[in-house]
């Protein structure tokens, strides 16, 4: 038994346009929630980029240095070069404390805060 208003219709007139709306705002909660997993990724991945790259810099400076041991700063004194070509605000930092040789590699992200890769090596015989 049905109740009928007034004018001759149901009571349930209009309640498959809230389901309807109802519907379309979880969609819209889940495509906003992968379009957000989705930039998460994309930072991380450029973050683990920059850090290989940093990683990579720093290893083939310390196989520079023991290759071509005349390019080998002063013991205590260090040499900066920039790197901006391969890193965003990227610098290469190589400091020499006797036989230990300091490799720092910075870089900056738009936006974010300053990150440095380290990479400390022995070069006997020199």
């Amino acid at each position: 038994m049905q109740m009928q208003l007034q004018n001759g219709k149901s009571s349930q007139q209009g309640v498959v346009i809230i389901e309807a709306m109802i519907a379309i705002l979880i969609f819209s909660i889940g495509v906003l929630g992968i379009v957000g997993m989705q930039a998460s990724m994309v930072k991380n991945t450029s973050e683990s980029k920059f850090r290989a790259d940093a990683s990579f810099i720093a290893q083939q400076q310390i196989g520079f240095l023991w290759t071509s041991p005349d390019s080998m700063p002063a013991d205590g004194s260090s040499i900066t070069s920039n790197i901006s070509n391969v890193l965003p605000a990227g610098t290469l930092t190589i400091s020499r404390s006797g036989v230990e040789y300091t490799v720092t590699v910075n870089w900056r992200q738009p936006g974010e805060e300053q990150h440095n890769f380290t990479a400390l090596a022995s070069i006997n015989g020199v």
